[in-house]
């Protein structure tokens, strides 16, 4: 099965997508599976995870919704507060719908580097280890070490660090990108995903030679049997086709990984680490 693990859905409507304003250009607008499906269907991609794009639950419960309804979708990243008092009630409740898969908390957007070691989210982390929930982290590179605290603290957590941590690929950085990925990449529960790299480099003009050293990276520190295919649409937009971001990871994947390797990256990993 080929698996998408990571793309978006929204209505402006909604109103709960703080980031999303009239200056996002081709993002300010209404994205639905109609759209995408057409997508789905030439990279023969079978079934897709979407992941919250706005830090509320009610958008979470309009995802599930969608599952229902939606045969390509296999499940929702979602998003609760982790240091709300009630987060366990409210786990428990999503939790009784099979596509609800994990939660993303919106690190980068947060004043606090350092939030995802706070106490209650700390306790709030481990409940989800305990109902076999996962948690996607969405950092940029100034976020890895205390990622990797986290680890250390939580080491039952099944977890995957979406679009590489967000390394500056349009200035062609590594560092400190590399030395913190590597030690998040070192507990072997931790997966990674292929996504958002065209969004990182430069929007018009990237090249696979920009984006080939980082991918090269990420395969090394996670190997095959830890890193998915992600999309990113329609965030992917803004610089690539859904088609183009497909491609792109199939030129740049290792040589050598022949066509076990290529089906886990592309579907296998992410089945295992959602429960699909």
């Amino acid at each position: 099965m080929r698996i998408d693990a990571h793309q978006h859905y929204w209505k402006v409507e909604r109103g709960d997508y703080g980031w999303l304003t009239p200056e996002q250009g081709i993002l300010y607008r209404d994205y639905g599976p109609d759209e995408l499906c057409p997508e789905l269907a030439q990279q023969q991609m079978e079934r897709t995870i979407v992941v919250q794009a706005a830090p509320t639950v009610g958008e979470t419960r309009y995802l599930l919704e969608l599952c229902e309804r939606e045969e390509s979708l296999a499940g929702v990243v979602g998003w609760v507060d982790l240091e709300d008092d009630g987060v366990e009630r409210l786990l428990d409740e999503l939790a009784r719908s099979p596509y609800f898969k994990g939660v993303r908390p919106m690190l980068q957007d947060l004043e606090d580097d350092a939030y995802i070691l706070r106490s209650q989210v700390l306790r709030s982390l481990s409940l989800l280890a305990e109902r076999g929930l996962t948690l996607d982290i969405l950092v940029r590179p100034r976020h890895l070490p205390y990622v990797a605290e986290m680890l250390e603290r939580v080491p039952e957590l099944a977890a995957v660090v979406d679009h590489i941590a967000k390394p500056a690929i349009a200035g062609g950085e590594l560092e400190p990108w590399l030395s913190g990925l590597e030690k998040v990449a070192s507990h072997p529960q931790v997966f990674c995903k292929l996504s958002g790299l065209v969004t990182e480099a430069d929007l018009a003009h990237w090249t696979d030679a920009d984006i080939r050293p980082y991918v090269t990276e990420v395969c090394r520190l996670f190997g095959p049997e830890r890193l998915m295919f992600g999309s990113d649409w329609p965030v992917c937009l803004l610089a690539a086709s859904y088609g183009e971001v497909a491609a792109l990871l199939e030129r740049l994947l290792p040589d050598s990984w022949g066509e076990a390797e290529r089906a886990a990256v592309f579907g296998g990993n992410a089945a295992r680490f959602y429960r699909i």
